[in-house]
């Protein structure tokens, strides 16, 4: 007796579920041939029992019959089923469960049967190809941006006419508004108690100092420009 399914099966049974009727299952074994050797040799293996069965490529030595035979078998199986095969229809049709050696020697996990195991490859390598492309998209843009920044002319040091013009005017105004920013410290002074002039001074100094503030920066950088045009 064997146990499939929960179900008990007789020897017979389970021979004549391996392709033996009963007029055959008291033949000799020297007179069998090399399949239902084959197969009585498998038929053996079950008949024990077992709650794990390694299969090592089965489909390569066992006819047809005795494959459909084994996978109606296997349907029943409860106990753990560990395959290696190239026969896609055999592990579709067995497991539902496929461990991929990966590089580095890293095992993965992919739930489902082989057909499920090709869609979420074929998934992951259309996304892997996509997230390349973008790269690549994204490298030569920034390849195409450092070109045209490296071969832009840089703008002349040279001063235009109305720069020139700009820099002699800065020259005088500064000086006329640092002397006013002066008059208006002793004007403060003098003006102390007189709150109306003094918040009109007050005013007038902050603006005239922001005022020199940029006009000093404005000459500073065309003066720059100015003494590198001259060397």
């Amino acid at each position: 007796m064997t146990t499939v399914g929960g179900d008990q099966i007789t020897a017979s049974q389970m021979l004549e579920k391996f392709l033996f009727p009963p007029a055959a299952q008291y033949s000799i074994i020297g007179n069998l041939s090399g399949g239902e050797r084959r197969r009585l040799y498998l038929l053996r293996i079950l008949m024990a029992s077992p709650n794990v069965l390694l299969l090592d490529e089965p489909t390569n030595d066992l006819d047809i019959p005795t494959l459909i035979a084994l996978e109606e078998y296997l349907d029943d199986f409860a106990g753990a089923l560990v395959v290696v095969s190239h026969d896609r229809y055999f592990l579709d049709r067995t497991i539902d469960t496929i461990f991929k050696f990966e590089t580095g020697g890293k095992l993965r996990e992919f739930p489902g049967d082989y057909s499920t195991y090709l869609e979420i490859s074929d998934r992951e390598e259309a996304d892997q190809k996509e997230a390349e492309k973008q790269i690549a998209a994204q490298v030569k843009t920034a390849a195409a941006e450092s070109s045209a920044h490296t071969t832009e002319k840089p703008k002349s040091a040279k001063l235009s006419f109305k720069e020139t013009r700009e820099l002699e005017t800065l020259e005088a105004q500064i000086p006329v508004l640092e002397n006013r920013l002066a008059e208006i410290e002793t004007e403060l002074s003098l003006y102390a108690t007189d709150a109306y002039k003094l918040n009109a001074l007050v005013s007038e100094q902050e603006k005239l100092g922001a005022e020199l503030d940029e006009s000093v920066n404005r000459w500073a950088e065309l003066a720059e420009r100015n003494e590198l045009q001259a060397k």
